[in-house]
């Protein structure tokens, strides 16, 4: 294998560490060292294009880990992001306390977030600094979205984004001891779509042995079978009058598969009778069912024990979809008619929308649009999946962060991306930090504190510092300003939802 040569650079006292590739050199601020753009495999371009992943090549002398890498192909939704130009998607960044390669510190790798449609390891929000000075080290990881990632082709593997994360928790479990890590002490934790590729981690056999522990933050419930999946990049594919193949796709430009991608984003509505609900939010692309790479559902695969031996943490915020509806340009402005459409189209069967309305008598067309898109989406799927880990014989601690955010007028509560920044203190970094106020309330950095102790405590022991769920009392740690213990507080929602299993979502029409 041919080898890239870095310039030899004199000592400079920044801190190195040799990979299982070649040498980096990062950078020490304060008590933490950080080291950056780390490819954990080989650029997915030419003849790697829609492929599974493989090992960086190595190199000689001392590779600079001093910049991001650039984020994988995407639209450009993020605002503010790595910039530096490449196709070095496949990197990750890493901060450490440690001086010392035996220190054997636990290792929290964070998979972003982004509806597998968006996402960088780079943001600002995600910087590790403040959890690592905590007596840990970080790591996020970068990975292919939108078609690149998730369309399912003929021609190439399933779940592609899903490999890449694989690759990056190997990378970890065969290099972190030179950063002072452990490698039998990792806790793989990501939020929303990050959320979402833990749970599907938890579940593919490829993963297993790669991680101790891990935390779900606001898992989605959508995930595709094979024939959805197909559908859909179908439809992306048309957009550029080709055929779903890898061969065909892969001499596009990437740029080219993004604008494919947004238009069917954009157009999904016109699809609802062969693809159902996803057409609401819409969510273009998902983790596949495909048999192999993720053989069933996570909270099947759970139920049935397949990590009964990984400790597992999983919460939720309690507004988890107004910041959508702002998004959207309907906060506080949601009809009857929006209401109903979407308890028509999300509500568990049977009798969902007239049992919601039941549940929640002085609810407001608004209340009940957030709720039963909330529960759909984001709240339902999580509990439930503390509840299959403990049906399949494995322990789970549950959480839901219910502080109001104080940003932005007080208006998105406790929504969908606020722990965030409380979980890796990133109080004033990021969009995310608007949320938070400036400059941070007592309050704010506080529960901040609170909650990266449960966080660095579970990577460290395994118990976040209050009891595991059960099918009877249902535990929850609850942090807000005074943070509690209490029975899960979406009760109502819980029992709406008790009969509903979250599975594959099928092409509804051919």
């Amino acid at each position: 294998m041919s080898t890239t040569t870095w310039p030899s650079v004199s000592s400079t006292g920044d801190p190195e560490a040799r990979t299982s590739a070649g040498v980096v050199r990062g950078r020490r601020s304060g008590a933490v060292s950080a080291f950056l753009g780390i490819p954990y495999a080989e650029p997915p371009v030419a003849d790697r294009r829609l492929a599974a992943p493989v090992p960086p090549r190595p190199w000689d002398g001392v590779r600079p880990a001093v910049a991001f890498g650039p984020p994988p192909p995407q639209p450009a939704m993020f605002g503010d992001r790595a910039s530096s130009a490449g196709d070095d998607w496949l990197t990750l960044n890493l901060w450490t306390p440690a001086s010392d390669p035996d220190a054997a510190l636990p290792v929290l790798v964070w998979i972003p977030g982004g509806g597998y449609l968006i996402g960088s390891a780079g943001l600002p929000e995600y910087d590790g600094g403040h959890l690592a000075a905590d007596g840990v080290v970080v790591v996020t990881v970068g990975y292919r979205v939108g078609v690149e990632g998730f369309a399912e082709l003929d021609g190439a593997p399933s779940n592609r984004g899903l490999l890449d994360q694989v690759a990056a928790l190997a990378w970890v479990r065969d290099n972190v001891r030179a950063f002072g890590g452990d490698p039998d002490a990792v806790t793989v934790f990501g939020q929303s779509a990050g959320g979402g590729s833990v749970a599907a981690l938890l579940a593919m056999p490829r993963a297993r042995g790669l991680f101790r522990n891990a935390i779900v933050q606001s898992a989605p419930g959508t995930f595709f079978t094979r024939e959805l999946a197909a559908d859909v990049a179908a439809a992306c594919a048309a957009e550029l009058s080709l055929p779903p193949t890898a061969s065909a796709l892969a001499a596009v430009d990437p740029a080219l598969l993004v604008l494919a991608g947004e238009a069917v984003a954009a157009s999904m509505a016109d699809h609802r009778e062969r693809w159902g609900p996803i057409t609401h939010r819409p969510i273009p692309f998902s983790p596949v069912i495909d048999g192999d790479v993720l053989p069933t559902a996570p909270w099947r695969a759970l139920a049935e024990g397949a990590a009964a031996d990984v400790r597992l943490l999983v919460g939720h915020t309690r507004d988890e979809h107004r910041l959508f509806s702002l998004i959207d340009g309907i906060l506080g402005q949601v009809t009857p008619a929006q209401a109903q459409t979407a308890l028509d189209l999300l509500a568990p069967a049977p009798d969902g929308p007239q049992r919601y309305r039941a549940t929640f008598p002085d609810a407001t067309d608004e209340q009940l649009y957030e709720l039963v898109n909330g529960d759909w989406l984001f709240r339902m799927p999580s509990l439930q999946l503390a509840e299959a880990q403990v049906a399949g014989g494995g322990r789970a601690h549950v959480y839901e962060l219910t502080w109001p955010a104080p940003g932005l007028g007080g208006t998105l509560g406790s929504c969908h991306g606020l722990d965030i920044p409380l979980v890796f203190g990133t109080l004033t970094n990021g969009q995310p930090a608007a949320l938070i106020g400036d400059p941070p309330s007592p309050v704010a950095v506080a529960l901040s504190a609170r909650m990266r102790r449960a966080w660095t405590a579970f990577a460290a022991l395994g118990d976040p510092g209050w009891p595991a769920y059960d099918a009877d009392r249902r535990l929850t740690q609850v942090f807000d300003e005074v943070s509690t213990v209490a029975s899960y507080p979406e009760d109502g929602s819980r029992r709406l939802w008790a009969s509903h299993a979250f599975e594959a979502l099928p092409l509804l029409a051919s």
